[in-house]
Order: C-alpha cells, then structure tokens, then sequence
C-alpha cells in the first residue's frame, strides 16, 4: 500500500509537510489560500493559510462523488472541481455565502482551467476534447 504525503515546495526546498491523508488529487491557491482537494468521505476542500500553511478551514462539495481536478478563478473568486464520477464540475464561491453549484460536462472530466476571459476550459480524456465553458455552466464551444 502507497503512502501519500504532500510537500508545499519552492525552489530546493520543502516549505511545510501536510499531515499524512488521502492522496492529493488538486491543488490551487487564491488570494492568501491554498486550497487542497482529496477524495476524503465527506468530500471536502481543506484551506490553507499560504504563509504558515496552516488548515483554516474545510469546504464541503455538495453531491461530490470522485475528484479529479481543481482550479481556481480570481475574477470570479471561485473554486471550479472536476468530478468524472458523476461527468460534472462543481462550483464553489468562496466568499461570505460560500454557494455551491454544479453543471454537466457529458463525458469524464480529466482536467480544467480558467482562460483570460474567465472561462472554464475541460478536457475530457476518452472523448478527446477540450470544451469551453462559461462560469455559468453554458456550453460555448
């Protein structure tokens, strides 16, 4: 059996050892957090301070079923989370109501982005397709 532990790195050097857990299935950072996604029981999104790399909190994700990306998005102050379990992402505001939505991507996410106009980019892996997505969950291309 595989142990996991996840470093918080810069050049050369290891900055903070997370404590032992699940694997790390996505990682992002936004403001002064660090948001960490693994696939625990209750689906959550551990936050980190990005200084001291203390756990600040966790965000649970809503009808979550397996994780396979995260990234973040400034403008929007947001998380989106690639679920290939149920072909969805999940979005997260991170703001004060910390409101939660989902969306339909109809084939198993791998990856995903934010472009320069705020966009959710998605990569579905067997389909082989990149589609472009609004931060709203519409299709555009």
């Amino acid at each position: 059996m595989l142990r996991w532990t996840c470093c918080l790195c810069t050049v050369g050097q290891v900055v903070h050892t997370l404590p032992e857990g699940e694997p790390v299935h996505g990682v992002t950072s936004l403001d002064n957090e660090i948001f960490l996604l693994r696939p625990k029981g209750r689906h959550q999104v551990e936050v980190y301070d990005v200084i001291t790399c203390r756990l600040q909190r966790c965000l649970t994700v809503p009808n979550a079923r397996s994780f396979a990306d995260m990234t973040s998005c400034e403008h929007y102050q947001c998380l989106y989370i690639g679920d290939h379990g149920v072909e969805c992402v999940h979005k997260l505001d991170i703001g004060l109501d910390g409101a939660a939505t989902q969306w339909p991507v109809n084939g198993e996410l791998w990856g995903l982005s934010v472009n320069a106009a705020h966009n959710v980019i998605i990569t579905c892996r067997f389909e082989r397709k990149i589609k472009d997505f609004s931060s709203h969950g519409d299709l555009l291309r």
